[in-house]
């Protein structure tokens, strides 16, 4: 199993969102979009109905890992974005966000961890997987807000500890210090 790491830099951001809509496809390109800005593990995030991003201002689901009750608010920008990918796919308000080509359900974990690998690879970008997504979730919502007590929730970690080096902030404070540690 390899080691996958947040996404730091939003440039890379912005060539792995064009690389899924180059070489992957729409769906591709909101499955990565959505799953960086709400911070669902990759089984939760491919369940997600259109319904549960557009009705009501939260989403609501209990989680695969913890079965523990999830609410989180939707920003009206990632809900625009939505609706718009809703309509061109013209999907139904029961149907999966991420719906495979084969059959009725959403894509696999395998396939999601497919085409985010594809995508990586073509915009140069090394270390992505599935959790990639909620990792750089939490690496850009530390760095905006500074509080990893409150990620540590969001993210549902027993300790801060363990958030830190999930978002991979613990490795980045110990090259930060080394670089300039020389006597």
């Amino acid at each position: 199993m390899k080691n996958v790491q947040p996404i730091r830099r939003l440039d890379h951001i912005e060539k792995m969102k064009k690389s899924l809509l180059k070489y992957c496809s729409y769906r591709d390109y909101m499955m990565f979009s959505i799953g960086i800005n709400i911070g669902l593990r990759i089984g939760d995030l491919l369940k997600l109905r259109v319904k549960d991003i557009l009705e009501g201002t939260h989403i609501v689901i209990v989680e695969q890992k913890t079965d523990k009750i999830k609410r989180f608010l939707v920003n009206p920008q990632l809900r625009k974005e939505v609706r718009k990918y809703v309509r061109k796919m013209n999907l139904k308000n029961e149907q999966y966000l991420f719906p495979s080509r084969k059959g009725n359900g959403p894509i696999t974990r395998v396939q999601a961890y497919r085409v985010l690998n594809k995508a990586a690879e073509m915009a140069d970008i090394p270390d992505v997987g599935t959790h990639t997504l909620r990792k750089t979730f939490g690496y850009l919502h530390y760095q905006k807000f500074k509080d990893i007590a409150l990620l540590q929730q969001i993210l549902n970690h027993s300790n801060p500890k363990d958030t830190m080096i999930y978002i991979g902030l613990t490795q980045d404070l110990m090259d930060e210090t080394l670089m300039d540690f020389y006597f």
